[in-house]
């Protein structure tokens, strides 16, 4: 079985000496490259890369952007876009993460431990015992992500969270309470939400402030503890949204306090919420800040979502 490596040298929780662990034991259950990435999008070509080259598994280690890149990689591979009938998984190399960042969303979602040294030990019993999970993935126009996508005061929130990164500051749960609260006061135009969304024979959501989707549940991770949006999402079904119109002051303070003391499933006349969604599209009157896997990808005025059933097969 041949494998393929791809280590996030700036991942948060790893060392270069057990990074060298990490490549010791996975070497023991198969024949492996390992490769390096170089700047952002490179996860993206070296997992085309090796899926256009025979390899049977990707393995990830980094966060949730690595882990991002490495399946628009797999699923952007000639295999995965070829005009064929059956699961697109089938034609593809497995998936393995190696929970590298600070939240590792993806990973913990699958059920995998946080230490890196335990997920490599699941791992390397998923490989010997031939064990892997068929996983659906929702698409963002032509980019696929794994947990979640959003447009509006959560994605602006990232973009200011990477921005403070940039100045040198720390990823923590503080560091994003504080990006909420100052894009909330400072950056968001209550008065006038710019979003609808729109679902095929259905009357449009208008006035939305934020729209938030969800490929599985939970939505994220509070240090040890998840937030749930909508507890039901999963990646066998499809896609799950959560949409907050105006943004008041009251609204928001009652669903951010539902995030806080109840771990998430925020209700109320302030919260549309939608379950097992195949199809849709958010237009945006302005440009918004729109992320993917928690990564801040730019702004939009338009997106249209789609679910991929069975997209991935992932050893976990």
């Amino acid at each position: 079985m041949r494998a393929l490596l791809v280590v996030n040298p700036r991942a948060t929780t790893t060392t270069e000496r057990s990074r060298d662990v990490l490549v010791r034991a996975l070497s023991s259950a198969v024949e492996l490259s390992v490769r390096y990435t170089e700047r952002r999008g490179h996860a993206t070509k070296l997992a085309r890369d090796a899926a256009e080259s025979g390899v049977d598994v990707v393995v990830t280690l980094g966060g949730d952007g690595t882990v991002n890149e490495a399946v628009n990689g797999l699923l952007t591979a000639p295999a995965a876009l070829a005009d064929l009938r059956g699961p697109i998984a089938d034609r593809l190399p497995a998936l393995a993460v190696v929970p590298g960042g600070s939240t590792n969303v993806f990973a913990r979602a699958l059920g995998m431990p946080r230490d890196w040294a335990e997920g490599t030990s699941v791992i390397l019993d998923g490989l010997r015992d031939g064990r892997h999970r068929v996983i659906g993935l929702g698409r963002a126009d032509d980019r696929y992500f794994t947990f979640t996508a959003g447009l509006g005061w959560d994605a602006a929130t990232i973009r200011r969270v990477e921005q403070a990164r940039l100045r040198g500051r720390t990823s923590t749960p503080a560091l994003y309470m504080r990006s909420t609260a100052s894009q909330f006061f400072l950056g968001t135009d209550r008065k006038n939400p710019p979003l609808t969304l729109e679902r095929p024979g259905e009357t449009p959501d208008t006035e939305l402030s934020t729209v938030i989707v969800q490929n599985t549940a939970p939505w994220t991770y509070v240090g040890d503890r998840p937030v749930h949006l909508n507890p039901d999402a999963s990646f066998d079904s499809g896609l799950d949204v959560v949409a907050l119109p105006r943004l008041t002051i009251a609204g928001s303070a009652r669903t951010v306090t539902q995030l806080a003391w109840r771990a998430g499933d925020p209700r109320g006349k302030q919260v549309l919420r939608l379950h097992d969604i195949t199809e849709f599209t958010v237009v945006a009157a302005r440009p918004q800040a729109f992320q993917l896997d928690g990564d801040y990808l730019g702004e939009r005025q338009k997106v249209h979502f789609v679910s991929v059933p069975s997209a991935l097969r992932v050893i976990c």
